[in-house]
């Protein structure tokens, strides 16, 4: 089974967060050997939750609910191709607050659940604020996840807040690693089928590009919305 990550608590008395959460699908789990880069990756988000509760999570308007990853995760920075078939990178998207999740559109649960949480999320936010937020949908199946299938599936969910990306395994890999995502492809069934593995958290970026805020399975719609609205609020 992948390794869990010790649950950090709250300093402000709230239900502890997991840091890494991996996605499989019930068929799988029971079968699933993650290589050693999942320990490394625990370790390592273990490590930045220590950080950040060390630096404090309290700013102007008192604790974040969500976990506060300012300073500990460098700024959004790729060059991929968009679900419309374009190149596109993280310049593309300055000045709008950006929440970027790895995922896949074979994914049979945790991918679907997230997006619609996240659009959830979206609906509890004043729509002036909704406007100002994009969704990144980064794919960690890049070979089955085209442009096209990206488009598709992304459009399913909300094509207005919404882009689908996808890359060479070498840009998906170096873009995981960057932000200390987790992902591996399991043993392919008799029909060639697969399901990949992946760490789950949804990373928010400020307008500027700067990594704020870390949001997992643990944190309801409300939770996310509250503090969504406060960065954009914050930072208009």
């Amino acid at each position: 089974m992948p390794p869990h990550v010790p649950r950090v608590g709250s300093p402000s008395g709230e239900p502890a967060l997991v840091l890494i959460e991996p996605s499989v699908g019930a068929r799988a789990a029971s079968r699933v050997r993650p290589p050693g880069r999942w320990a490394r990756t625990a370790q390592a988000l273990a490590a930045l939750a220590c950080a950040a509760l060390i630096a404090g999570c309290s700013h102007d308007g008192g604790p974040w609910r969500l976990t506060d990853v300012s300073g500990h995760l460098p700024d959004l920075a790729f060059k991929l191709t968009e679900d419309n078939g374009q190149s596109v990178n993280a310049a593309a998207f300055r000045g709008r607050t950006t929440l970027v999740y790895f995922g896949y559109t074979h994914c049979p649960d945790v991918c679907p659940e997230t997006m619609a949480r996240l659009m959830q999320v979206l609906e509890k936010l004043p729509p002036a604020d909704a406007k100002q937020v994009r969704i990144l949908f980064i794919s960690v199946d890049p070979a089955r996840d085209t442009p096209q299938a990206l488009h598709a599936y992304v459009s399913a969910f909300d094509a207005e807040h919404i882009r689908g990306l996808t890359g060479t395994d070498a840009q998906v890999e170096s873009l995981a690693k960057r932000y200390r995502v987790a992902y591996q492809m399991e043993k392919r069934d008799p029909k060639g089928n697969y399901e990949v593995t992946h760490s789950s958290a949804v990373y928010i970026f400020d307008r500027d590009g700067q990594a704020r805020l870390l949001a997992t399975s643990g944190d309801s719609p409300d939770a996310i919305a509250q503090d969504l609205q406060r960065l954009i609020e914050h930072d208009a």
